[in-house]
């Protein structure tokens, strides 16, 4: 019998989906439950089991880890008789590895405190590519005790594992890194379009520009999108939307200016108003392309 901890998954998406089962593969039992069939599916033939219910998946489990879109979800997930809280045995520890506000996981923590569940926000960076590859960078808020349990499990999602401070501090840490990449995204679709209607060979400028100080993880990651204009969503428009608004509120509320920050939030905002939220990050090259009278 196996001595690892027993893992209920909820939430098999775009990130859920590959992070269960790299836990899968490192030999943890995982039972897990979304609303899309398909995806329970897959969860089976990768070694999973697949729960009807959040209360089947949870009632047994060790770890119970969470990961979807935004705030309304997790609450709607964790409160009330059919969710985590009303259903986790006392002792579980809970994790979150959705991205939402800070304030969201705070209160969360102290519900489940009530009900003898521990609780870690954890939310990750790296997109679909790093859930796949277990390179997430994973930012964690909550105990140290609580901390040092799951970090093996961590281990075998991401390589970038660490405890910011207490519970909220991982989704305030999230946030920054959503504005980094966010204002990082905006400039190399800057500079592609620039590059193009200067005449320049694109991918000879973005391979020597991503060998120097202007290279970055971004650029690394979304290179190709901007080449092949592949916007097959690996992070979505909708999503950094929602996390810019995340960052934009909790910097006010700390009285911290974001003027560069305000800008790409407003303009990830008007692209996903003409119907491109549904696509990955990287159009933002649309919207750029847009203001330079190309048509898109």
């Amino acid at each position: 019998m196996s001595t690892l901890p027993k893992i209920a998954w909820i939430g098999l998406g775009i990130m859920g989906s590959p992070m269960s089962e790299n836990l899968i593969k490192a030999g943890y039992q995982v039972t897990g439950y979304t609303l899309e069939q398909d995806k329970l599916d897959r969860l089976a033939a990768a070694g999973g089991t697949a729960a009807g219910s959040i209360a089947e998946a949870v009632r047994d489990a060790d770890v119970v880890i969470t990961m979807v879109p935004a705030s309304p979800q997790v609450e709607a997930i964790a409160y009330g008789p059919d969710g985590i809280l009303e259903n986790a045995r006392s002792g579980a520890l809970l994790i979150d590895m959705s991205s939402i506000t800070p304030q969201t996981s705070v209160d969360l923590a102290k519900a489940a405190k009530e009900k003898g569940i521990r609780v870690l926000d954890a939310p990750v960076s790296g997109g679909e590519a790093g859930a796949v590859e277990a390179v997430l960078s994973i930012m964690v808020g909550g105990e140290q005790a609580d901390f040092d349990q799951a970090e093996p499990l961590f281990e075998a999602l991401g390589k970038t594992i660490v405890l910011c401070g207490p519970h909220g501090s991982g989704q305030t840490v999230k946030a920054a890194n959503q504005l980094i990449v966010a204002v990082n995204i905006q400039a190399c679709a800057e500079a592609v379009v620039f590059l193009e209607k200067s005449g320049v060979d694109l991918k000879a400028a973005l391979d020597v520009l991503n060998g120097g100080l202007a290279g970055s993880t971004v650029l690394t990651r979304k290179k190709d999108n901007f080449l092949g204009r592949d916007f097959k969503p690996g992070f979505r428009i909708d999503l950094h939307h929602k996390d810019m608004g995340i960052v934009t509120d909790a910097a006010r509320n700390v009285g911290a200016a974001l003027p560069v920050g305000a800008v790409v939030a407003q303009l990830v905002a008007s692209l996903r108003a003409q119907g491109d939220g549904g696509l990955d990050h990287s159009a933002l090259l649309r919207a750029v392309e847009r203001l330079s009278g190309t048509q898109v």
